[in-house]
């Protein structure tokens, strides 16, 4: 079951979860969604050669969207934009 989230956080998920150096688990630390979930978001949110293309990309290897696959020396990656304490909100310049 999908949990009802609005535009702005259905379109953060969506941008998280494009992002190769978002983990899954950063997500669900967000927002409260497993991996499957956000998948059924992707799915439905997506046109269906997008979601293919994403998928295709999560599971290749290359992404780096679980922590076990990363490198255990680079546990986050942050931007300079970021603030500290924000919970992935952007300061303003």
């Amino acid at each position: 079951m999908i949990k009802q989230f609005n535009a702005e956080q259905t379109d953060r998920i969506i941008e998280m979860a494009w992002e190769d150096r978002t983990p899954f688990e950063a997500i669900e630390f967000q927002f409260g969604t497993s991996e499957a979930e956000v998948i059924e978001i992707m799915r439905s949110e997506l046109k269906l050669s997008s979601f293919k293309l994403w998928r295709k990309r999560v599971n290749s290897g290359v992404s780096q969207k679980h922590l076990k696959k990363r490198n255990p020396e680079i546990y986050r990656f942050k931007c300079s934009r970021q603030r500290t304490i924000s919970h992935n909100k952007i300061s303003k310049r």
